[in-house]
């Protein structure tokens, strides 16, 4: 494992939660929870598929041989194509109904807009929790005073409290900013190639209302209430610069307060807690750099 290129974002800084959420492993289940409500939605409305398909199909979500499906991709230089015929393999039953009517998109797409909100579910989370830790501190040391600063010089003095509450605001400014990328967040639905929905006209006879409600019943089971209005065969791209925003937004406020820190420590007014076996620096021992 150590003769290959191995990031540290991944390595050293992401949460065990969210390596698992960004797996393969959670993708590909993902995709085949989506084929699954697929299937059902399509039964429930009247096309010619079977509880026991269906049943099957559910018993062999977590199944996925992996290699099974590097192979087939090999073959037919098709990701979705590969884990449809992997996951026909240990449904045998289900194999011609799986993905019917659907674009590769439905999968991808879909996918993708669920692991996204899950993420910034689990982010909300730890986001609350700095605030509730913040909050608390500027609580505690609301009237301890101590030496304010302007552009980095010493001027008049402020309290430690007042100074948390800096930071404090900014992770509000972000949460609200995180509940409205979360609530603005719509599914994508199954809608063609196009967008136009046309394999799925032909396959209910034209009846609309029955692909509204198909797409309705998919995006409950998901947690989404509603699908966006138009679309093409993707969700509208914008939704991922809205994302990355919040993600950066959220970043510049977690720099601001860790370069407040990291100037605040060159005075001795702050510390970081420092372990009994840490090395602060590998030829200074009475040095604390910060991390």
């Amino acid at each position: 494992m150590y003769d290959r290129y191995e990031s540290p974002l991944s390595s050293r800084y992401a949460s065990p939660e969210m390596l698992k959420l960004f797996s393969m492993e959670t993708r590909i289940q993902t995709w085949r929870k989506l084929w699954v409500a697929l299937a059902k939605a399509e039964m429930e409305l009247g096309l010619p598929i079977t509880e026991e398909q269906v049943q099957q199909l559910e018993e062999q979500v977590e199944n996925i041989d992996f290699s099974c499906a590097a192979a087939r991709e090999k073959e037919v230089r098709h990701d979705v194509m590969a884990h449809v015929y992997t996951y026909g393999k240990v449904a045998p039953k289900a194999a011609g109904i799986i993905h019917l009517g659907a674009t590769s998109c439905y999968v991808t797409d879909n996918g993708d807009l669920i692991l996204y909100r899950d993420a910034l579910l689990h982010l909300r989370k730890g986001l609350l929790a700095v605030m509730q830790n913040l909050a608390a501190f500027a609580k505690q040391y609301r009237a301890l005073p101590t030496l304010g600063y302007t552009h980095y010089q010493p001027a008049q003095l402020v309290t430690v409290g007042k100074r948390a509450t800096l930071w404090l605001q900014d992770f509000l400014m972000d949460l609200e900013e995180l509940d409205f990328v979360l609530e603005h967040m719509k599914f994508l639905g199954c809608r063609g190639t196009t967008g136009t929905e046309a394999s799925f006209l032909d396959l209910f006879g034209g009846d609309t209302v029955k692909i509204d409600e198909m797409n309705r019943r998919i995006g409950k089971t998901f947690g989404f209430s509603e699908c966006y209005d138009v679309c093409g065969q993707t969700y509208p791209r914008k939704l991922d610069s809205r994302i990355l925003q919040c993600l950066s937004a959220i970043g510049q406020s977690c720099y601001r307060m860790a370069n407040d820190i990291r100037l605040l420590q060159h005075d001795r007014q702050i510390e970081e807690p420092f372990e009994k076996n840490q090395i602060g620096s590998s030829a200074m021992a009475y040095k604390r750099n910060p991390m």
